[in-house]
Parts: C-alpha cells; structure tokens; sequence
C-alpha cells in the first residue's frame, strides 16, 4: 500500500460497470484511501447513487525476461466511497494524498505552494475517501 501511485476502482452504474484510475494517498491511521477529484463529473454521480465500490492496486515488480516470470502484488479491497465535505477533512485527505506521492521532504513545500490552506484554492478541487471493510492481497510470479 504505501508503494501504490494509483487505484483502479469498480463503481456500478445500474446495470452498466464503470471503472476509474486515479492517484492515491494512504492513510493507514484511519484504514481508509484518498482521492483526488474534479468538483463533478459521471464517477461522482454514480458514487451519489451508490457508493459502494471495489478497488485494486497492483505492484508491477517488473517481467524477467527469459524466465516466463511477471512478479507482482496486488491488493482487491471492498468498502465504500464518500465525497468530503468538511473543509478541515479535505486539508487532511490532500496532505495524505500528497504525503503519499511525493517524498516527505517535498510534501510540505507542494502543499505550502499551491496555497492549500485558502479556501478559494480548495473549492477547486474535491476529495474522495475510500473506507476499506475488506481486502484481499496476493504476491506471485
């Protein structure tokens, strides 16, 4: 988990799935994933509609060549999506999310540079927490 740069997540739209990759902060204090969104847009109506999701992380360990050999890791976990309203939890997930990619020296600075404790930089964006329930996690060749 802390090596993931993005999650593939599984959201069902009536009868139709739909899936999305983005990048990834984890929080393991609260057991939970965050997200980076656009204020709108067809994942966030389906999440309104249902919540529930599936995501997956995988780990390219990389192919060796000559050995018919992919290691990998990857992880399946089932929990349910929500769309951050609280100004103060949206200043937390983004400084997950950015704690998570980039390195600890520079996370700060990022943060600090593109002004994120202003509430006017944050309404441009959203925040999505995933609440992991269940996960499954498998590591082979």
């Amino acid at each position: 988990m802390s090596n993931a740069r993005f999650a593939t997540i599984a959201l069902a739209d009536d009868t139709m799935p739909y899936l999305v990759t983005l990048s990834c902060g984890y929080d393991a204090v609260r057991r939970r994933l965050v997200f980076h969104v656009a204020p709108t847009g067809r994942k966030l109506d389906i999440i309104a509609r249902n919540p529930h999701a599936c995501l997956s992380i995988i780990e390219d360990l990389g192919y060796k060549k000559g050995e018919c050999a992919h290691p990998y890791r990857s992880v399946v976990m089932e929990g349910c999506l929500r769309l951050v309203e609280d100004a103060d939890e949206t200043r937390q997930a983004m400084r997950t999310l950015i704690g998570h990619l980039e390195s600890e020296a520079d996370s700060g600075n990022v943060y600090t540079r593109n002004n994120l404790d202003d509430d006017a930089a944050l309404a441009r964006f959203r925040m999505l927490v995933f609440d992991i329930e269940s996960m499954s996690a498998k590591e082979g060749e």
